[in-house]
């Protein structure tokens, strides 16, 4: 039992040296990761910023229709731009020096968060589906028709954002850290890093 205590120590002690010395790999994974959410968040400002502008110059549409689709547009994309701004000071001002297991968990936590997010667009659109089905019963029609419409195009661009953001840093893990880790190699003889020039 003993032995098998040391066994373990020592494969995490050499394990743990093993992964300083990839360390210059995974600070560049990491600003590559940053760059890429920098880059996703500009996107959504641009967005957010578009869509703002437009529809507070359509707000004095008489039209109800267009007018409560403006409106939804407006709330929707004020929201958008906060989250925009939150993830770009994130960008901006990484935590630096992550050891391994910390690269790994922001990696697998962005992507976890890209993921949720996907679902809950998915949930949007049909709310917006939704609003558009209970306008058809409802006194105030043209208003839940420009709300559900609202909802739907904002949501479905937020699906595909999201989805695009997972496939970049999916793409960006596989040309990266997944070679990294199948570089470290557990043998009869110890744990070794093998790096390819």
């Amino acid at each position: 039992m003993f032995n098998r205590t040391l066994l373990v120590i020592f494969c995490l002690l050499s394990f743990s040296l093993l992964a300083q010395e990839a360390t210059p790999l995974l600070q560049d994974f990491d600003l590559q990761r940053n760059e890429l959410n920098r880059k996703g968040m500009i996107v959504l400002a641009s967005w957010s910023i578009a869509n703002i502008a437009w529809s507070a110059s359509q707000l004095s549409q008489s039209i109800i229709l267009k007018q409560s689709y403006h409106q939804m547009n407006l709330g929707w994309n004020a929201v958008n731009l906060v989250i925009a701004g939150f993830g770009m000071y994130q960008a901006y001002n990484p935590e630096m020096g992550l050891s391994f297991w910390q690269s790994l968990d922001e990696q697998a936590k962005i992507k976890r968060i890209l993921a949720v997010n996907a679902a809950l667009d998915l949930a949007y659109i049909a709310g917006g589906f939704y609003l558009r089905e209970y306008a058809k019963s409802s006194s105030n029609f043209k208003r839940y028709e420009g709300f559900g419409r609202a909802v739907i195009l904002n949501g479905a661009f937020l699906f595909g954002f999201d989805v695009l953001m997972y496939w970049v840093h999916q793409n960006h893990e596989n040309s990266i850290l997944v070679p990294l880790l199948e570089s470290l190699n557990m043998g009869p003889k110890g744990i070794g890093l093998q790096i390819r020039f």
